[in-house]
């Protein structure tokens, strides 16, 4: 199973998640077969509200689940639609968020509840 986390940082399992799943600095992704990161910049980290295309820089990374501080309701279908799930957590850096969701912890969000959190889409 492969896991997207954006983050504020490159510090791979002591990276703090990023508030937002578009405009974050990098995505962390754990690969739980492996047990290692891939870390990649986001491209797309500037943008225009509501014009956000982050699945751009994460084609063909075999993604299964998204665990973000929140995304609009755009991107989750876009995640949906490609198969993959979107989970929801405050905050925490990646090792905390991965053993989180590996026990069941994290909701998951959907198109209702979406960017619940601030109002922006």
């Amino acid at each position: 199973m492969r896991i997207c986390i954006p983050t504020e940082t490159a510090d791979g399992k002591s990276a703090k998640v990023y508030g937002h799943f578009g405009s974050t600095p990098y995505f962390t992704i754990y690969d739980s077969k492996q047990n290692n990161f891939e870390i990649i910049k986001n491209s797309n980290l500037h943008h225009l509200h509501g014009t956000c295309h982050p699945m751009g820089v994460l084609d063909n990374k075999s993604i299964d689940a998204v665990v973000c501080g929140g995304m609009g309701t755009r991107a989750v279908q876009k995640l949906n639609e490609g198969g993959i799930k979107a989970y929801r957590t405050t905050e925490g850096i990646v090792e905390e968020i991965i053993r989180n969701y590996k026990n069941g912890k994290l909701q998951e969000i959907t198109v209702e509840n979406s960017c619940i959190q601030h109002d922006c889409h």
